[in-house]
């Protein structure tokens, strides 16, 4: 979270993350810790970064008990981003309570003349890294743009999540095929005879 406002990098790890489950069509990509660990590659913002202590030590050993918690992290980040647009006072608790029981920490840093906040976790789990990395970023489109920007794409067949970071605010569905579909829909709707 560079200059104590959202990293778009972070909020598509937390829409990523959320959209991992797919209730509509009854999938899920984070069933294995195979899964998990390609998300994690995909996802840069979602790993910790290396200490000292484990610095060359090769890829990451994520376990069950990793898959896990990730998994209960992705339901508490989807309920933020069903939530945010209707019920905002909810969406900041489950906000709070996920960042606290993530140990999260605000952390002022400095490089090449700049200083930024980040919120870290004081904890190598991770669970808690990806916790910290994706409610901050939810909280801090929140607290720039408004609860509004978090939601479920208005496809009838689709329940992804989006965060919308345009200018004008308007996104209502999660990509440009679910907004052709209810476009054309639509069109035939008002072609067909009543």
């Amino acid at each position: 979270m560079r200059d104590a406002y959202y990293s778009p990098l972070a909020v598509q790890t937390a829409v990523d993350l959320a959209n991992t489950l797919r209730p509509v069509k009854g999938e899920d990509a984070l069933e294995t810790v195979e899964q998990l660990r390609d998300f994690l590659d995909d996802h840069p913002a979602a790993e910790p970064p290396f200490s000292a202590a484990n610095q060359g030590t090769g890829p990451r050993h994520l376990t069950r008990t990793d898959l896990a918690e990730v998994r209960a992290l992705r339901e508490t980040v989807r309920e933020v981003l069903e939530r945010a647009n209707t019920d905002a006072s909810a969406a900041a608790a489950l906000i709070n309570e996920g960042l606290r029981r993530s140990r999260a920490t605000p952390v002022l840093r400095h490089e090449d003349d700049r200083w930024w906040t980040e919120v870290t976790s004081d904890t190598d789990r991770c669970a808690a890294h990806l916790a910290a990395t994706t409610l901050s970023a939810l909280a801090s489109v929140i607290a720039t743009l408004g609860p509004a920007r978090l939601g479920v794409c208005a496809g009838p067949t689709c329940r992804a999540t989006f965060v919308d970071l345009s200018r004008n605010g308007s996104k209502q569905y999660c990509t440009r095929t679910c907004a052709h579909r209810a476009s054309v829909a639509a069109y035939r709707s008002r072609r067909s005879p009543h």
